[in-house]
């Protein structure tokens, strides 16, 4: 009997031996981040569902249009429907000093390059870079440029700034989207002090997981085009898990890039180079709706450029919404009130130049038109009319040479 349990205990011991190897495999799982789902090849990207959304999209004028009779005093529509705005953004954290740091500091020749980093909340410490131009009279005109989404998210204001380890990626980037130009340099030579920061989930800011691979946390210069182009997989299809997140929070993604971006003025008109009386706002892409927002709601943007986001909302329900209106631009609720041209009515009566590409298959047509119409409808009902200028030609998502250098030439009319 007594060799029986001690035959017994060895089988159980050697079993539990084996499960405890089964529970821990040498081999690291792998990790499969599924791409988003192609859209259908006909029909609206919801199906049969499209049919009850249509009916559920607001109708005419919405309560807090410009357009409306009953707003015809300018400050007073201004207030209350900014006051609407910031509301439903569901983000207003208290108030800090920007208690700013030089990071670095760089002789770029004709300008200086600052790497810095500033408060925008008591949770957010924010990179960031400022050129300043060397020859250009002191205060000088400045701009804030917004980056873009690109779904690149390794790298935030790196795309749209010269350096010394660009990397291939961000290369074909500019090619694609800015005519081979990095618009931040551009800026700073034509003699504005500018300024960019890294969004929230891109760049500095990205989202790094524990076991995240060296190359991903360090983001070396020798990265491979391969592993930038995994991660950005891994980050775009995180964007959803993170906007619910947030949303469970209590805040919206839209509203930490709006304050961050209102935050970055105020850190802009300590630095004695700038004149906190010129100051303007330019991005493409997404970064064409922070700069909506930017002016919308900061009345010391003197002048604003907004390149390739502009449409009436209600238009993009059918097939834009899948790769438009993302995680970082819901608004629960405002789109009962304003339609996103309202929203960039916001800025009146500041000079506002609006610029799309009829071939951009982010925005549907006929919605790009209508929210073109209607803010020159505002502007005009404002007294402004010459404040608004509306760009709308056949190419397709880009800020290219030629749109940049109109956008220039704004600048230069109303900074300079």
């Amino acid at each position: 009997m007594k060799q029986a349990y001690c035959r017994l205990f060895t089988m159980l011991a050697t079993l539990a031996a084996a499960s405890s190897v089964c529970a821990q495999p040498s081999v690291k799982p792998e990790i499969r981040y599924v791409a988003n789902l192609p859209p259908p090849a006909t029909g609206p990207h919801t199906g049969t569902l499209d049919a009850f959304i249509q009916k559920l999209k607001p109708q005419g004028e919405l309560p807090l249009s410009f357009l409306k009779a009953e707003h015809g005093d300018l400050p007073a529509w201004k207030a209350k429907a900014r006051a609407k705005m910031l509301e439903l953004l569901h983000y207003a954290p208290e108030k800090v000093e920007p208690k700013a740091e030089v990071v670095s500091r760089k002789d770029c020749g004709d300008y200086i390059r600052e790497e810095i980093s500033f408060n925008t909340t008591p949770v957010f410490r924010v990179p960031g870079t400022i050129l300043i131009p060397k020859g250009a009279k002191k205060p000088a005109p400045a701009v804030v440029l917004l980056h873009s989404h690109g779904a690149h998210y390794l790298w935030g204001r790196e795309r749209e700034l010269e350096g010394e380890d660009v990397h291939p990626t961000l290369i074909e980037m500019r090619r694609q989207y800015y005519g081979d130009k990095a618009i931040g340099t551009e800026l700073v030579r034509r003699g504005y002090v500018v300024i960019s920061i890294d969004m929230f989930f891109w760049g500095e800011r990205r989202m790094v997981l524990e076991d995240d691979p060296p190359q991903w946390k360090n983001r070396p210069a020798t990265i491979t085009s391969e592993s930038v182009t995994t991660f950005n997989k891994r980050s775009g299809a995180s964007e959803q898990l993170m906007s619910r997140t947030l949303l469970s929070a209590g805040v919206t993604w839209a509203g930490i890039i709006a304050w961050d971006d209102m935050r970055t003025v105020d850190y802009l008109v300590t630095r004695p180079e700038v004149d906190p009386k010129r100051i303007g706002c330019v991005g493409h892409s997404i970064g064409g709706l922070r700069a909506t927002y930017l002016a919308a709601l900061d009345d010391r943007i003197k002048a604003a450029v907004v390149c390739g986001w502009m449409c009436s909302f209600p238009n993009q329900l059918a097939k834009q919404v899948r790769n438009t209106i993302g995680n970082t631009a819901i608004i629960p609720g405002l789109y009962r009130y304003m339609d996103h041209p309202d929203i960039a009515s916001l800025a009146m009566p500041k000079p506002l130049l609006v610029i799309n590409g009829i071939q951009d298959a982010l925005f549907e047509p006929d919605g790009v038109r209508a929210a073109h119409e209607k803010l020159a409808m505002c502007y005009a009902k404002a007294g402004v009319p010459d404040h608004f200028k509306s760009v709308i030609e056949d190419r397709p998502h880009e800020f290219n040479a030629e749109r940049q250098a109109d956008a220039w030439a704004w600048f230069q009319k109303w900074l300079e």
